[in-house]
């Protein structure tokens, strides 16, 4: 089913039943590392698939020009390794065990930051209990107290509705570039198994919440979170929501990256995430790629 290397494979449906059971082995937490994503963000990161000599999957891709390549399953044999940074360049989304040993191979490695996925406890979003959560508390009670809400599981059924929101959030937002896969998993929801809620105010749907579990199941990441504009306080009310429905068993939820975006970060760390998933990128030495990340 897949291309052996050089050649490579599309990204497709057809797929899933190779990779889907792979990645959910994968304890990193890297929210890129799910069939979902690589499926729903393949023409926005060219991702294709193709099968080392030593049968290791890699995930190459490209984006503002610049290749890259993933190993998400492990590290091949080292000459195979040498072969895809000479062919490729970069590899991106490096857990930290894979900093560790491409360091003992004589890599180059750099924190890719704006990339950090953020993590935080299931109970502290659910709870949101003492003084570090006061402001998040009173916007959660000035939704509570304005709307007559209800919330309900993001199933098929509410496909139209949902699309809505999200139509409505691209309307406002200057930074919709997730728009085309954010509608994509509206639709394919049920076969990526992402799960989800839909709220409403009164029978208006006003936002929605997608995701799906990672990290061998010990994580829960938020894919997609949209919220139509003009409600106070309504994306700290469903994250709160969502977050105390979650069953207990994820004891950590992943919100993925801020992209190096001032605000986003700021409101990203105003939750008080108890850590990151660290991803770092990298090279051979002394590569002009190498250097010019460095800031050399």
């Amino acid at each position: 089913m897949l291309a052996s290397y050089p050649d490579t494979t599309e990204i497709s449906l057809a797929l899933r039943p190779l990779l889907h059971p792979l990645f959910q082995e994968v304890q990193s937490g890297i929210s890129e590392h799910t069939f979902a994503n690589i499926y729903l963000f393949r023409n926005t990161h060219n991702y294709s698939v193709t099968r080392l000599q030593d049968g290791t999957i890699a995930i190459l891709g490209a984006e503002k020009e610049q290749r890259f390549f993933m190993l998400p399953f492990g590290l091949p044999e080292p000459s195979l390794l040498a072969q895809l940074f000479n062919d490729v360049g970069m590899m991106k989304c490096v857990s930290t065990a894979q900093k560790a040993v491409l360091e003992e191979q004589g890599y180059a490695l750099h924190e890719d930051r704006d990339n950090f996925d953020y993590l935080y406890l299931r109970n502290d979003l659910a709870e949101l209990a003492g003084r570090q959560f006061h402001k998040k508390r009173n916007l959660v009670k000035a939704f509570v107290s304005s709307h007559d809400y209800t919330a309900r599981p993001l199933l098929k059924d509410y496909l139209d509705q949902a699309m809505e929101v999200l139509d409505a959030w691209q309307g406002e937002s200057s930074k919709g570039a997730d728009y085309l896969a954010a509608k994509e998993g509206l639709f394919r929801m049920e076969e990526l198994q992402l799960c989800g809620g839909i709220y409403f105010v009164e029978e208006t749907p006003v936002a929605y919440v997608l995701g799906e579990e990672l990290a061998a199941g010990n994580s829960f990441a938020i894919h997609f979170e949209k919220a139509a504009p003009g409600y106070k306080g309504l994306y700290q009310f469903i994250n709160q929501s969502f977050a105390s429905i979650l069953p207990e068993t994820y004891k950590t939820i992943n919100r993925e990256q801020d992209l190096g975006i001032a605000g986003l970060r700021k409101a990203k760390l105003s939750y008080n995430p108890t850590g990151f998933v660290e991803k770092y990128r990298a090279y051979p030495q002394g590569t002009a790629a190498q250097l010019h990340t460095a800031g050399l």
